[in-house]
Formats: C-alpha cells, sequence, structure tokens
C-alpha cells in the first residue's frame, strides 16, 4: 500500500509509513509539536485511548477519547490497524485516514507504544519504526518523576515498562536521541520524509 519508490508514475512519490515509538516521558509529544511546526503537510495519525485526558489535552487533535465500549466497537468492526493494552489503558489507531494518506503519497507518522509498533510491522512490513530515546535512563527517570501528573505507583510501572521498550532498541530501524527537540524533529523530519530530489 506505501510506495517508497513511487514506480507507475512520472514523479517520485514519499509514501512510506514511518512509526514512532519510545518510553513514556521521552518527549514525543514536544518532538511531534515540532515537527507538525516544521512540516505541516505530513499526516499526523491521531490515536484512539481509552485514557482520560490529561490538562491541555483536545479530543481529536491530541487524541480521540473513547470510553471501552466505544473502543471495543472500533476492534470488532476491524477499524483500527493496531491496538494495544497499555498502562491500564487502551489505545488504538484509527486505519481509515492512515490508509487514505498513504494511497495520496503522503508521508504518514504514527506514534504509538512498542507492542502497537510490532502490529504494524506485523502487517505492514514496509513500514520504517523509529524509536525516540532518552540521552540517558537518569534523564528518563527526572523527566517522569517530575511530572506530578500521576500515582507513584503508576509512575514505577512506567519506568518498569520503559526498561522493557529500551531494551527493544534492535527492532527498529532508527533510533533519535531526544537531548534537544528542535534537533530531535530535524531528525526525525528528515527520516520521515527521506530524499527528496528536486525540493
Amino acid at each position: 500500500m506505501s510506495d517508497d519508490t513511487g514506480a507507475g508514475s512520472g514523479a517520485r512519490v514519499r509514501s512510506r509509513l514511518t512509526v514512532l515509538s519510545g518510553p513514556s516521558g521521552v518527549g514525543k509529544s514536544s518532538v511531534l509539536a515540532e515537527l507538525r511546526r516544521m512540516r505541516p503537510a505530513i499526516h499526523f495519525s491521531v490515536s484512539v485511548t481509552t485514557r482520560k485526558p490529561r490538562p491541555g489535552e483536545v479530543d481529536g487533535e491530541h487524541y480521540h477519547f473513547v470510553d471501552l465500549a466505544g473502543f471495543e466497537k472500533l476492534v470488532a468492526n476491524d477499524e483500527l490497524l493496531e491496538h494495544a493494552e497499555f498502562a491500564g489503558n487502551c489505545y488504538g489507531t484509527p486505519r481509515g485516514p492512515v490508509e487514505k494518506a498513504l494511497a495520496e503519497g503522503t508521508p504518514s507518522l504514527l506514534e504509538i507504544e512498542l507492542q502497537g509498533a510490532r502490529q504494524v510491522r506485523a502487517t505492514m512490513p514496509g513500514a520504517q519504526l523509529v524509536m525516540l530515546a532518552p540521552p540517558s535512563w537518569e534523564d528518563l527517570v527526572h523527566r517522569l518523576t517530575g511530572r506530578g501528573t500521576e500515582d507513584p505507583a503508576v509512575v514505577a510501572r512506567r519506568l518498569e515498562i520503559a526498561r522493557e521498550e529500551l531494551a527493544a532498541e534492535p527492532e527498529f530501524d532508527e533510533v533519535v536521541v531526544n537531548a534537544d527537540v528542535r534537533s530531535a524533529a530535524e531528525s526525525l523530519l528528515n527520516l520521515v520524509v527521506g530524499p527528496q530530489p528536486g525540493a
């Protein structure tokens, strides 16, 4: 469905699906916000979740917030490209918008957890998997404990999951270290759009 070469057309079309994953607290939201400012034409998939909105999050912009029954209906109707449970909540990627963007030759970016990334790799082998990693483990611990928005037991569980996610680095095609949001966004942009002859 995605086509890196643009075969069959006069112009080279870059429509590869890129999957961004990384541990909680690594700064995925900040990097994606910067990337969106730099290149708004990229299709940014908005995930569905049963998690409650955090302060400042907008339904339909950061996530599509649904209850468990609504989520289960999406799964039953095969409307999700992937779905997974993470830290007690369900997350999934709406299938339709991603397939439409790729069919139109628009680079598409998903930001999902490790379980979902593995599902996408299985169903769409041509997808590019990118891990966003912290400069150090200590830095990640500081970011997570400094949030102050979650119960300590939840933070401890997130750190446990983060260790598992970082250990999966060999499964990813590329790794971007988020030591600086702007630099990380630039690195990710180069991976998402690739070389653009004549651009």
